[in-house]
């Protein structure tokens, strides 16, 4: 069974990954070309503002590179289809693989709540602790924005924050089933909640603060650079609770009974 699971949660990773190139080709590259722009714009001020003081100076000028005219390893077209094409469907395929062995393991023993139901849930879970939490502590920025110097531990933060906000999910949940039988579904729900938001805020305040937005960078392009990538995301978690719900609830209700997964009563 967790082999039809799998299988089943890669092809709907693919269709994942192709509905969030079209989100991200529509709504992502626009400003991520205004962005290069920008910064060829600044780097060819840099350059012009030596070549004036080397002028001034009676210095040659000869040995300023001019990155923002220097020819790309991999042309900007091939980056914004081919490239992000690949990048999305291969990243959605193991996304989804990933998806289908969790769903596997919570199916019927976080809550009695059908295969449907269970995916879309896992994935607004998903949704919260892979993507929105960490991004509203480091959100996503466009080109031109960040230090090149400190990539690496920016990523490294990121990650961190996942792994906290993951962590977190698992103890709200826990929570929230230790309270059911006491509280009921409705309380033990909002308590679960209310640790979760909790401990996020905590590690929030707790984690490094990163600001490496240029002054003059123009706001409207890092808007609407950060919305795009919230609607990508949200596109991809959505396609994968939503069709891999349906194709699981196929494939649970036609599985023969000693493949299905045992299900743990639970008050919730």
């Amino acid at each position: 069974m967790m082999r039809v699971l799998l299988i089943r949660g890669m092809l709907v990773g693919v269709l994942a990954g192709l509905l969030s190139f079209g989100v991200a080709r529509v709504l992502g590259e626009p400003p991520v070309d205004r962005a290069i722009a920008y910064e060829e714009q600044m780097v060819a001020g840099h350059v012009a503002g030596a070549g004036e003081a080397g002028h001034h100076h009676g210095t040659t000028t000869a040995t300023v590179h001019d990155h923002g005219t220097a020819e790309e390893p991999v042309s900007r077209d091939t980056q914004r289809g081919i490239g992000l094409l690949t990048a999305t469907v291969v990243y959605g395929a193991a996304l989804g693989g990933l998806f289908a062995i969790v769903f596997g393991f919570v199916y019927g023993r976080v809550g009695p709540w059908d295969a449907r139901t269970t995916a879309l849930l896992l994935a607004v879970a998903a949704f919260l602790t892979v993507y929105l939490v960490p991004t509203i502590k480091y959100p996503a920025n466009p080109p031109a924005v960040g230090i090149d110097g400190t990539i690496v531990y920016r990523t490294q933060l990121f990650f961190v924050m996942i792994a906290i906000a993951i962590a977190a999910m698992i103890v709200a949940v826990m929570v929230a089933k230790a309270s059911a039988e006491a509280r009921g579904a409705w309380d033990a729900t909002l308590i679960g909640g209310a640790v979760f938001i909790g401990s996020v805020i905590l590690a929030g305040m707790l984690m490094p603060t990163l600001d490496e937005v240029p002054a003059n960078f123009p706001a409207t392009v890092l808007a609407q650079f950060r919305m795009a990538s919230l609607a990508i995301q949200a596109t991809l978690w959505a396609t994968l609770g939503l069709v891999f719900g349906r194709l699981a609830e196929s494939a649970l209700r036609d599985a023969p009974q000693r493949e299905l997964p045992s299900i743990r009563t639970s008050s919730l």
